[in-house]
């Protein structure tokens, strides 16, 4: 699943194109999709390619992601998509990794904003071509500045980043490797920042062996009390993959497995996950939409809330609504764009609401980000007038 391009025949790509052209007359009316962006279209896909992560929104209604491809030595980017006046969207590539690989390549992972300056990690390239966790900051004047702030590689420290990271109030970063630690399982990390500008990188948890899960591929999410929260794609009682939490004690951090999948519940979760307003967590595999909810003595209990999978992360709206896309399925089988939303007695309605189709995206992998006025935001690897991948709005 994790390949670095999706593998799709190009006679299949041909037939996706064809349809939708058959099929956009009796859907344009009722379109709640909309092409923001469309990838290649500078010479040499210099604006970036195949965009594999989410987007972030931030407060003047401008949008950033990456890019795992394109650029100016095809290794990926991180881009800026910022709304005209008068309608329109204008792209613009903050960072094009090119440093021989030093700077990181290939980033899976979008960023994140903090205070104006982004961070994120590429899943390899670095000192040790481990992959790398970097900074960029605006230049007065224009421009942006990289800076790796960690490279791994010497596997005890991890491997292979795969997720996007998160930042506390003390500025500290956290994230997972897919690989490396003491087992090679993969590692929950800290990066904290030290006087001069440097930063220290220290193995909060690594996984071992398989029963305490293995291969995090998704990112992390925090309580109010300071305890993370991840996936892990692999590992566990069944071996299809873990939710589990991280709690500081005493300056050490202990590894709680909240769940294991069975198969019967689901299986392989790449996603990482979402809190409701109640502290129930929420999240994804392949095969189910899944809710955790906490119980007496420390114990989480899970229930499948539909039988459709979806790689990517979930959202809520500001009515409590569930959203997420599908890679695969719909009319074409190019991926979904869905709702989850609850009903009297705690059960849930599954609505698809847009098919992916063509022109304006196919295959998303990512998940959607929720902006103004009800406004989600996302990509799709492949689609768009090259098939290397699409920005969309979808207004529901």
């Amino acid at each position: 699943m994790q390949s670095k391009k999706l593998s799709i025949g190009l006679g299949a790509t041909l037939a996706i194109l064809v349809l939708t052209l058959l099929a956009a007359g009796t859907r344009a009316v009722t379109q709640q999709e909309k092409l923001l962006y469309d990838f290649c279209s500078l010479k040499n896909c210099f604006d970036g390619s195949y965009p594999y992560a989410g987007l972030i929104v931030d407060p003047a209604g401008n949008l950033y992601g990456t890019t795992q491809y394109g650029g100016a030595h095809d290794v990926g980017t991180v881009f800026e998509l910022t709304p005209k006046a008068g309608g329109g969207w204008k792209e613009k590539v903050l960072y094009a990794f090119n440093n021989n690989g030093k700077d990181g390549l290939y980033p899976y992972a979008g960023v994140i904003d903090a205070a104006g300056d982004l961070y994120g990690t590429t899943y390899t390239g670095g000192a040790h071509n481990g992959g790398t966790v970097f900074e960029l900051k605006p230049k007065a004047g224009g421009g942006w500045t990289e800076k790796v702030l960690h490279s791994f590689g010497d596997g005890k420290d991890g491997a292979s980043p795969h997720a996007a990271l998160i930042i506390d109030a003390a500025d500290n970063l956290y994230g997972t490797t897919v690989f490396g630690g003491a087992d090679g399982s993969g590692t929950v990390f800290e990066l904290t920042p030290k006087a001069g500008g440097e930063w220290a990188d220290k193995v909060l948890h690594s996984f071992g062996r398989g029963k305490d899960g293995a291969s995090p591929y998704a990112g992390l999410i925090a309580d109010a009390a300071g305890n993370v929260y991840g996936t892990t794609a692999d590992g566990g009682a069944g071996g299809l993959g873990t939710v589990f939490e991280l709690t500081k004690r005493d300056g050490k951090w202990a590894e709680k497995m909240l769940h294991s999948f069975n198969g019967r519940d689901g299986e392989h979760p790449y996603a990482s996950l979402v809190f409701d307003g109640s502290g129930n967590l929420y999240g994804a595999t392949e095969d189910t939409i899944f809710e955790l909810t906490p119980e007496a003595g420390g114990r989480w209990k899970e229930k499948v809330l539909h039988n459709s999978g979806s790689t990517a992360s979930l959202i809520f709206d500001t009515a409590g609504n569930l959203y997420g896309t599908t890679t695969y399925g719909g009319i074409q089988d190019a991926g979904t764009l869905f709702e989850l939303t609850r009903k009297a007695g705690g059960e849930w309605t599954y609505t698809t609401l847009f098919d992916f189709t063509g022109f304006s995206g196919t295959y998303p992998l990512a998940g959607l980000v929720l902006g103004a006025k009800g406004k989600m935001y996302g990509t799709t690897y492949y689609g768009g007038t090259h098939n290397i991948g699409t920005v969309f709005e979808f207004t529901h």
